[in-house]
């Protein structure tokens, strides 16, 4: 990575220097997948406080960090550091957009296919003290709250009950059909 300083008075200090080239190397092998990169570093100095901003290009968008201390590593650190964090969220966001254009053009390619629902994750049944099997199955890490209505259109499917976290109330309930077709509603 090409490393381009201005504001500078005079040189840094080779151990000061050694670290900001392995916090640059570090940036370098997460953004260097496509080239070459360049960047752009402006320090000033205020007083008793170090200013740096850094600037990247990376995937035609600019990465700016500014860290902002009264050591001018720190404020080198800091600045860095929020570039690290934008380029994982930037190329995150391209890998997700690859992604779907992919499965959308997969999709297309076979129409008739049916899609397949992501199994569920079960784990090893615990034996209960009947010698029946108790499944758990942790499915609601990939589920936000829900309201009362929202759970009422999921059961429409034919179920005969459903478990939510309520986002009003922030309990665990259950949603439970009669068999004169009302409902049940069980809070914890």
């Amino acid at each position: 990575m090409n490393v381009s300083y201005r504001g500078l008075e005079r040189q840094l200090p080779s151990k000061i220097q050694e670290k900001l080239d392995a916090k640059f190397a570090k940036l370098s092998k997460m953004l260097e997948k496509r080239g070459e990169k360049e960047a752009h570093v402006v320090l000033t100095s205020t007083r008793h406080l170090h200013k740096a901003e850094v600037t990247i290009q990376f995937y035609d968008h600019q990465l700016v960090g500014i860290g902002s201390d009264g050591d001018l590593v720190a404020a080198m650190t800091a600045a860095v550091e929020k570039i690290e964090k934008q380029a994982v969220k930037t190329r995150a966001k391209w890998l997700e957009k690859r992604k779907g254009a992919a499965e959308v053009k997969q999709n297309a390619t076979a129409k008739a296919e049916p899609v397949a629902a992501p199994a569920r994750r079960e784990k090893t049944p615990a034996p209960a003290s009947n010698g029946s099997r108790v499944f758990r199955v942790n499915h609601h890490d990939r589920r936000k709250p829900a309201t009362l209505d929202e759970a009422i259109l999921e059961m429409e499917d034919g179920r005969d009950y459903h478990v939510y976290r309520d986002a009003d109330k922030e309990c665990v309930s259950v949603l439970v059909r009669r068999k004169d077709g009302n409902f049940d509603l069980i809070e914890s």
